[in-house]
């Protein structure tokens, strides 16, 4: 383990991801709008705790992936709803169902603590997937910053399209904060919107791991090493990995 996610790499790293590594680890450790920095933490190290699980490969082999039992061993630092909640959407996202879902939320957690969690593993996933892939260890997690979080609810999200609530561009008010980059923000761009400052963190750090927003339809452009065409090919490999069917 490191405390920094570029130590002793042996590759030359871009220094915007360098630091939207550093800032989105600052980000997982401060208090959110429905979890405190130390529960935050606590969901991180789950996380890890998911992936390299001997219960993660139960669960992916599994003909039916509610067939396997996920134990919660955190000693009180997560309820048994997030326990589960994490484990699922880091081994079998792919087979998740509506009805999954609603049977988290039936458990005890709230829309906002649900959608906060799925940010925190979208985040973890990128940060710790781009170092595993640059031969690096994991890096040692932040200590959680002090703080209450801000249980903010926005009053346009609405559940409609998804899941769980999400605000459309049409719906944002201005106690939100930034939200959408244009009013025909895509779907995938709304699905933390519930929670803005999840989204905010998200989008902050997840562009600069593949093209930012104003080149993706430029197809015929590339602003990395590698062509966009070898980009592209490569997302679509990984989403088929992880059944994305986005």
């Amino acid at each position: 383990m490191t405390t920094s996610s570029f130590e002793n790499c042996r590759y030359e790293v871009r220094e915007d991801l360098v630091d939207a590594h550093k800032e989105a680890w600052e980000r997982i450790s401060a208090p959110g709008t429905w979890l405190t920095g130390e529960r935050r933490i606590a969901v991180a190290t789950e996380i890890r705790k998911a992936r390299k699980s001997a219960t993660c490969l139960e669960v992916k082999d599994a003909l039916s992936p509610g067939s396997v039992k996920v134990f919660n061993t955190t000693m009180g630092a997560l309820s048994n709803a997030e326990v589960e909640l994490i484990h699922r959407v880091v081994c079998d996202p792919g087979r998740l169902s509506e009805a999954w879902s609603q049977s988290i939320l039936d458990m005890g957690i709230n829309e906002g603590e649900y959608v906060e969690i799925v940010g925190i593993i979208a985040m973890v996933m990128i940060l710790d997937t781009c170092t595993m892939g640059l031969g690096l260890p994991d890096v040692d997690l932040p200590q959680p910053q002090g703080g209450e979080p801000t249980r903010y609810t926005p009053p346009g999200a609405k559940k409609e399209a998804a899941w769980l609530p999400i605000v459309e561009p049409e719906d944002t008010v201005e106690e939100d904060g930034p939200m959408y980059p244009n009013p025909k923000a895509s779907y995938i761009y709304r699905g933390l919107s519930a929670v803005p400052q999840s989204m905010r963190d998200y989008w902050a750090m997840a562009p600069i791991h593949y093209t930012p927003g104003e080149y993706i339809y430029q197809f015929d452009r590339s602003i990395r090493t590698i062509e966009r065409s070898q980009i592209e090919l490569i997302a679509a490999r990984v989403s088929a990995l992880h059944q994305c069917a986005y």
